[in-house]
């Protein structure tokens, strides 16, 4: 067959770490998830691993790992983090290459990603060279294997670039058909003009390089592309595979329809996307109008027999060029009117000025260290993606020019890892929106805020001054900021974080209880030296010593702490250099008394002796913790509230039934306890051991006669919980009755209650379960076994309850 298809995401999230902590904020606008990685792999990575194609009646037919059908790459650092914190959404990724491998000649789908999305024709050669270095050694690591292709971020484009990922051993890249200027059968003579999309995105081309190496370019096709993201295309998966195979010409010969889109279409910009894609691509399959393939087979079975020559610094997303990332062109996102970008151009060169200084210094300090500065940052990405001991010994091994101090180690790591914030604050995504004080400029400078504050450790001279006096030069669309100065300082400086403040962190939280891992605090460990909490009536104190050290650079201080809370929010302390046990036990004498005493103002004056100045707060805490430490603290007036509605409920119970039965609304006061004490009692029942189920179903019977609201939380979680658990149960012991039974109850309640639940992983087990069990079960029934017959009853009974299809299997 000569008709090909092939689909490419382009799966990406700029890192979002905070670059102190190496882990993500709470993120308000992704609400109700922690942060927009949590929310994006919810609503489109994870679903593409196991997506559904629905029959008529919306019940599940087929479940099927899209990206093993098409080609796809993934950013690092967001790989990175689906690896810690969506394990089995990562290893579906992973796995879907290898499947992908037998499904297409050997060749997997999985491309490689320069890095951390810098654009690369704004980049200097070396940086070109380290982001592609790096994204190839992450994509081995990842999938076991050489990439043979690799996605430019943004597709921004330029020879230079183009003969770095050839050096590299990289095979073809992919652009947008408005990135071909020129081209011509290989062997001919004459250059036909393509300028403005006209290049025919059905076949490969070479790209020559002056090097003498050459790639291969594949430009995808641009309406349906653009069809796909932007105008409605995914609402109907047979629509989308229309759409495709319309994409073929009258041209001779082998042809490939490809596009190419942002990955978060298939399920985050467009809800059930993913379905849309799944049912596309098994439609293909089904009626054989043309094969699914990857780039890396085109090009084997279909090397190129035309060249192209490219527009340079030219991009998928700015019609301008690469103009969005440096200048006011006009392109931008989430902007007011008037608003204006002139702040772009500044704040690049604020950034160049900063990477080209801290380079000069990285040479100069470096090269007694290290035989090769810029080769060991080129390896150094074998520490970031594992930085266990041994990882960094063995790095030292091979680049350091002699067996180093521990001082002189910690030296090199923060040199690396100061290259390292270099290249993340140059992350496309700065430059992409509308204004200066947006969450991704914020990103960026809070990468350069850090690199700046390595720098300052190495030798002592401050290069934050200079950098304000730059970035003052960045006008901001918003008077409370200016400029990109009032940015630093309002949204970045506040978050910097040093070892003084992880102690602080570590002493308060101490007080609640709320520590998520005993001895660690994100990418700090904590030693406890000692420690003592005293409690009198609401107030706390933790008094300790603790060696806190960073498993980035391995900087380590032993330090003292005191830290106090007075009820509510009102939390002090402070932290100093440890200088000996006679000083805290100093400490420990001076304060204990006062107390044990009550003498709150007295504590507070010897902890101001001790310390100089108290100068953490509850604010001081990180993020995640600081959450529990406020629900910590609002959980007795919480209780109190909840207490106060059963009370009300309980009281005018027969009012209520009174008032619903003669059709008349209940205050809200009252509406809200009934709510409330019904949820609890379903709850209750549902929470028992074993689950009352009986009960439960009275008890939502009951509210809807009353006319009384359930409240979803926290019975979507607790059925949710209870479903998963048992079929995970089942897969593992699926002729059990007990489970069959318990799930046939599960099922029967949650189609009782008024509202959907997600039991997208309970479904993935029942699908498993109908694929691998049910047939043998269903054939054991005809032969008049009783027990299997009443097994697949019960268990089809119980899948269709729970959306699964059971048409061709005895149902």
């Amino acid at each position: 067959m000569d008709r090909y298809i092939c689909i490419h995401g382009h799966f990406y999230q700029p890192p979002r770490e905070n670059p102190w902590l190496e882990t993500i904020a709470p993120q308000h606008s992704a609400h109700p998830y922690h942060d927009w990685n949590e929310r994006i792999a919810a609503e489109c990575y994870t679903p593409n691993t196991a997506s559904r194609i629905l029959d008529g009646d919306g019940r599940i037919v087929h479940v099927v790992n899209n990206y093993a059908r098409i080609s796809f790459n993934f950013g690092p650092t967001l790989l990175a983090w689906l690896e810690k914190h969506v394990p089995a959404t990562y290893h579906a990724i992973i796995e879907a290459d290898r499947q992908s491998r037998s499904l297409f000649s050997g060749h997997g789908s999985a491309i490689a990603q320069a890095y951390n999305h810098m654009i690369m024709p704004l980049a200097n050669k070396r940086d070109k060279r380290t982001q592609v270095i790096w994204g190839i050694r992450d994509f081995e690591r990842r999938f076991g294997r050489m990439p043979e292709g690799m996605w430019l971020p943004e597709t921004a484009v330029d020879i230079e670039t183009l003969e770095t990922l050839a050096e590299c051993g990289i095979h073809f890249t992919i652009l947008s058909p408005y990135q071909a200027r020129a081209v011509r059968k290989i062997g001919a003579t004459t250059w036909q003009d393509v300028g403005g999309g006209k290049i025919d995105p059905t076949m490969p081309y070479l790209q020559r390089l002056p090097s003498g190496r050459s790639i291969a370019l594949f430009f995808y096709d641009g309406p349906i592309a653009r069809a796909v993201a932007f105008e409605g295309l995914l609402y109907n998966g047979g629509n989308f595979a229309h759409r495709l195979l319309g994409g073929f010409n009258g041209r001779a010969g082998p042809q490939l329809v490809h596009i190419a889109t942002d990955g978060e279409t298939y399920g985050h910009h467009h809800p059930r996307g993913d379905m849309a894609l799944a049912y596309a691509l098994y439609y293909l399959e089904r009626e054989r109008m043309a094969r699914l393939t990857n780039y890396s087979e085109f090009l084997a079975i279909h090397p190129p027999t035309h060249e192209v020559q490219i527009a340079e610094r030219t991009s998928w997303s700015c019609f301008h060029g690469i103009e969005r990332w440096r200048s006011d062109c006009g392109c931008s996102n989430g902007g007011r009117e008037g608003w204006k970008q002139t702040w772009r151009a500044p704040l690049r060169a604020a950034l160049d000025w900063l990477r080209d200084t801290l380079a000069a210094r990285f040479e100069a300090l470096a090269e007694r260290l290290l035989l090769d500065p810029w080769a060991a940052r080129d390896d150094y990405i074998q520490v970031v993606l594992d930085r266990s001991p041994e990882s960094i010994n063995t790095f030292l091994a091979e680049h350091a020019t002699r067996e180093l101090s521990a001082e002189e180690q910690v030296e090199v790591l923060h040199l690396l890892e100061i290259q390292r914030q270099a290249m993340l604050m140059y992350t496309s995504c700065g430059w992409f929106f509308a204004d200066i004080s947006g969450l991704e400029t914020v990103q960026v400078l809070q990468y350069a805020a850090r690199a700046i504050q390595l720098a300052r450790t190495l030798d002592g001279e401050d290069l934050e001054p200079e950098f304000l006096r730059r970035l003052a030069e960045a006008p901001s669309n918003l008077p409370q900021f200016v400029n990109g100065r009032g940015v630093y300082e309002q949204l970045v400086l506040p978050h910097i974080v040093d070892l003084r403040q992880v102690a602080a962190h570590y002493a308060a939280t101490s007080l609640f209880n709320v520590q998520s891992e005993p001895g660690k605090v994100y990418c700090y460990t904590v030693e406890q030296r000692r420690h003592r909490v005293m409690e009198a009536g609401h107030a706390k104190l933790a008094l300790g010593v603790a060696r806190v050290t960073s498993t980035i650079t391995l900087e380590s201080a032993e330090l003292r702490y005191g830290v106090l809370h007075l009820g509510d929010q009102n939390l002090i302390g402070g932290v100093r250099t440890e200088d000996g046990a006679a000083s805290y036990a100093d400490l420990l004498h001076t304060i204990s008394p006062a107390f044990e005493r009550a003498d709150l103002s007295g504590v507070v004056q010897a902890l101001t002796n001790h310390f100089g100045r108290l100068d953490y707060s509850l604010k001081s805490v990180f993020y995640d913790e600081q959450r529990a430490i406020v629900q910590a603290i609002l959980t007795p007036a919480l209780e109190e509230t909840a207490a106060a509605y059963q009370r009300l409920y309980d009281r005018h119970t027969p009012l209520i039934s009174f008032l619903t039965n003669q059709g008349i609304p209940l205050p809200p006061e009252v509406a809200r306890a009934a709510e409330y004490a019904m949820s609890m009692a379903v709850y209750r029942a549902l929470t028992t051991d074993p689950p009352d189920f009986d009960r439960s179903r009275s008890l939502i019977d009951a509210a809807r006669r009353a006319g009384v609201s359930l409240a979803r939380e926290p019975l979507i979680g607790e059925l949710r919980r209870l479903v998963e658990q048992v079929t995970a149960r089942l897969l593992t012991d699926p002729e059990s009755s007990a489970l069959l039974d318990r799930l046939l109850n599960l099922a029967r309640l949650v189609r009782a209650l008024p509202f959907e639940i997600d039991l997208w992983r309970a479904q993935n087990d029942l699908f498993a379960i109908r694929a691998t069990h049910y047939a043998a079960l269903a054939a054991r029934a005809l032969t008049g076994d009783q027990r299997a017959r009443l097994w697949t009853d019960r268990f089809a009974t119980a899948a269709m309850l729970l959306g699964i299809s059971m048409s061709g299997h005895g149902k």
